[in-house]
């Protein structure tokens, strides 16, 4: 169906979408800043950067907008992001009437693809610059012409004097009112004209009644207003709330701007090849699969694909987490989103755009920056309730104070309205689960659920999967038991000269290790000669080696004991055997095992030293697993477990009180991965297992496991400081305000120094320590 069908379907009562955003109707459009999902047939979801938030709280203003739209199932929105997810149905609804329905209230959208030019956000930086810059000069003038009446005694500024001191501070405070204050009063009339109390409100408020009041008092003094103004105290407080805001998002950008910074590194432009063999730059939107591209030096690479000339060096740290630099030659594959550092590279592109392994990664980091913690979302629900009961405060400690003083009263009921803002509760959970989110993505680690972050601070129990995950793939020689007289070298030579024609993973071992440790004293290479090869299927090879210049051959049996005649009964090894037999009866017996991972055990290690309880969950043979749990430094490995059994297993634990992380990277570890606290996917999992885990390790790092679970101890320690902070800062602030201690300038610099504390203190994650 097309969309020229839908491309008119507005809001409920509203008029039809602009033409300038028709195009995002477009279905070529919607992979830009989307993509299909593949759980529900027929719905899509979607990223807008929304514009014009100001505080954390205009984003349930802006789900609630957004939600009541045709076609539209879900709407998850971030503050301190400030992107929104939408999912719907283009049967339905179309994109623009998002846009629209944005502009109507206030607000505005861009698809989140647009937001890499960075241009609207650049533009919403340097107006919220502008806007402090003018109210640290007026400030500043103001306070000069306050001066004199707090220095001066009785009768020594005459009243022609002092009122053109009032008014030369009133003319000065009129652009901070209309310009400066433009966004609090924006925020204030979108959350009252749909109905809510948001945090700007009662800014909005406490601004409108001193700069009323104190115009009251310029104009005629002999009225009710006319002892007091507080020019000074209102210019101040913008301008401390402004600085607040301004370096709040600064440092918002800079902490939760990874998946920014992840997004960005595609190029432009590409230089490719065209039909006369020149290449020539093109869009990035127009490369397609089997294109040739050429990378120089320093540049991108902006799609899956393979190198077919050219050698150079390529930096995979921020998609794999590989922090050294890889070689890469013709047949290599590169991958999109790494860089190319050294070498011209000639590169044949395999898949671009949305099938690329960095869109994938995109995806998993988008879905993720607009989720909302179990906290934040609390944190939400409270705020609006809350604002609700400052407003009331502010009104009954204007009606306490009015008999006694009416102006002392309005300087109360302002300073009330101001200290209670509840920006540094919303922003405690949110700016810190970002700050995190991004330092663990730098590190190779995507966060696929905010909230795991939460749980993982809980975790004591980590279970990890044995193939795939702790193991590399293929096996490895472990010992060698021969002959009297023979040599495990000259041996495993032997074998491996038999082995090298046979497919068997077994044989394939042999072969691989002859490889690496046979030398000219064994007297034999792999590449001997054999003859007469005959392999039965499940017992061995056998065949006939050239065994010396002179001619004679040998014949050699390579397989099962019963298909070697028989082993001695003190060449029995463990694990995988392989024997080797020739004229004379039995010659050696191999025993490979799996292949431990490097770093598996320094990965144990990291997470012992955390005071965890490492288990170790595999299908295999419990002899196995019990060997390679000792390798890996995991004294309690279960084998013999069913996808069934590991869940059971998981299920006992957690009846037990324990929180459970699971690590897996399989597809028989999707139930469990589902099932267990926090779960972890390694590597090149399955999409089935990635779409079940709470964190994704594209590089497959084990160490990355301790590191992600000791920085989500980090968080929750920080959001407990952060929400600590809000509760004390309130807790002494409100009262001193409303038994008229805190004049409105000391109420506005409070407000802006408890949010910026916030976002300073969960600043700290960005940066994860070794």
């Amino acid at each position: 169906m097309s969309s020229a069908t839908f491309a008119s379907v507005p809001g409920p009562g509203d008029a039809a979408p602009p033409a300038r955003w028709s195009t995002l109707d477009e279905p070529a459009e919607w992979e830009s800043f989307g993509r299909p999902l593949a759980t529900q047939p027929g719905r899509w979801e979607s990223y807008l950067a929304i514009q014009g938030m100001y505080c954390a709280a205009c984003a349930l203003t802006v789900e609630a907008l957004l939600q009541q739209l045709p076609g539209v199932h879900s709407v998850q929105v971030n503050g301190a992001s400030a992107v929104a997810r939408l999912t719907w149905s283009p049967a339905q609804g179309l994109p623009s009437a998002w846009l629209a329905a944005l502009q109507r209230a206030g607000y505005g959208g861009l698809p989140a693809g647009d937001v890499l030019a960075a241009a609207p956000r650049e533009q919403a930086g340097r107006l919220m610059l502008w806007r402090w810059l003018v109210a640290g000069f007026c400030m500043m003038q103001v306070m000069m012409y306050a001066f004199p009446a707090y220095t001066a005694g009785a009768g020594d500024i005459s009243a022609e004097a002092q009122s053109l001191l009032r008014w030369a501070s009133w003319v000065l405070t009129l652009p901070v009112v209309l310009f400066s204050c433009q966004p609090f009063f924006a925020a204030a009339l979108r959350d009252l004209s749909h109905r809510r109390i948001g945090m700007d409100v009662p800014v909005a408020l406490g601004i409108a009644i001193a700069f009323g009041a104190s115009t009251a008092a310029t104009f005629d003094q002999a009225s009710l207003w006319g002892a007091e103004v507080w020019y000074d105290s209102l210019t101040m407080f913008v301008f401390f709330l402004l600085s607040g805001r301004l370096l709040e998002q600064r440092l918002r950008d800079r902490t939760a701007g990874s998946l920014q910074a992840l997004m960005r590194r595609l190029p432009e432009r590409v230089e490719r090849q065209g039909a006369d063999g020149g290449f020539e730059p093109v869009a990035l939107q127009r490369l397609a699969a089997g294109d040739l591209i050429r990378l120089l030096p320093g540049e991108m690479v902006p799609a899956d694909g393979l190198v077919e000339a050219g050698e150079s060096q390529v930096d995979e740290a921020l998609l794999t987490g590989e922090s050294t630099p890889l070689p890469r030659g013709m047949g290599s594959a590169v991958i999109a989103g790494s860089a190319n550092l050294t070498g011209v590279l000639l590169v044949r592109l395999q898949r671009v755009g949305p099938h690329t392994r960095y869109a994938g990664i995109v995806a998993l980091m988008q879905q993720a920056s607009v989720q909302k913690p179990r906290l934040a979302q609390l944190a939400d629900r409270i705020a609006s309730p809350f604002t609700g009961l400052v407003l009331l405060a502010s009104a009954a400690a204007a009606w306490w104070w009015w008999p006694s003083d009416p102006a002392h009263a309005i300087s109360v009921a302002v300073a009330v309205l101001i200290v209670t803002c509840p920006c540094a509760l919303s922003l405690a959970t949110p700016a810190a689960t970002l700050a995190s989110a991004g330092a663990l993505a730098r590190r190779g680690i995507l966060v696929r659920r905010l909230e795991a972050l939460e749980t993982g601070a809980e975790v004591d129990t980590v279970l990890f999967d044995k193939t795939g995950t702790l193991t590399a793939h293929g096996m490895a020689l472990a010992t060698t038991r021969t002959r009297q007289g023979v040599s495990a070298a000259q041996a495993l030579a032997v074998a491996a000269a038999l082995a090298q024609y046979s497919l068997h993973p077994l044989s394939r071992a042999l072969v691989q290790a002859a490889g690496m440790e046979s030398g000219p004293a064994t007297n034999i290479s792999v590449a001997a000669t054999v003859t007469d090869l005959a392999e039965e299927p499940g017992r061995g090879i056998r065949g006939r080696l050239l065994a010396g210049s002179d001619g004679q051959t040998q014949v050699l049996r390579l397989g099962s004991a019963e298909f070697c005649g028989g082993v001695p009964q003190n060449a029995e090894v463990e694990g995988a055997q392989v024997h080797l037999a020739d004229g004379q009866g039995w010659l050696a017996s191999f025993s490979l095992d799996e292949t431990l991972r490097p770093d598996a055990r320094p990965a144990v290690g990291a997470l012992d030293a955390l005071g965890l309880r490492v288990c170790l969950l595999s299908g295999d043979r419990s002899a196995a697993v019990t060997r390679l749990g000792w390798r890996a430094g995991i004294g309690n490995a279960l084998g013999q477990r069913t996808p069934e059994g590991k869940l059971a297993h998981i299920r006992q634990l957690q009846e037990l009180g324990h929180r459970v992380a699971m690590v897996g990277d399989g597809m028989n570890d999707a139930p469990v991965l589902a099932r267990a606290d926090v779960s972890v996917a390694m590597g090149q999992a399955v999409p089935l297992a990635q779409a079940q885990a709470d964190f994704v390790v594209p590089g497959g790092q084990l160490a990355a496991v301790a590191t992600l679970l000791a920085q989500a101890r980090r968080t929750r320690t920080v959001v407990r400081q952060n929400l600590l902070w809000a509760a004390v800062y309130n807790g002494v602030c409100v009262p001193l305000a409303v038994l008229g201690l805190m004049p409105p300038w000391l109420a506005g610099l409070g407000m802006a120094a408890s949010s910026l504390l916030v976002v300073l203190n969960s600043a700290r994650l960005a940066r994860i320590t070794d």
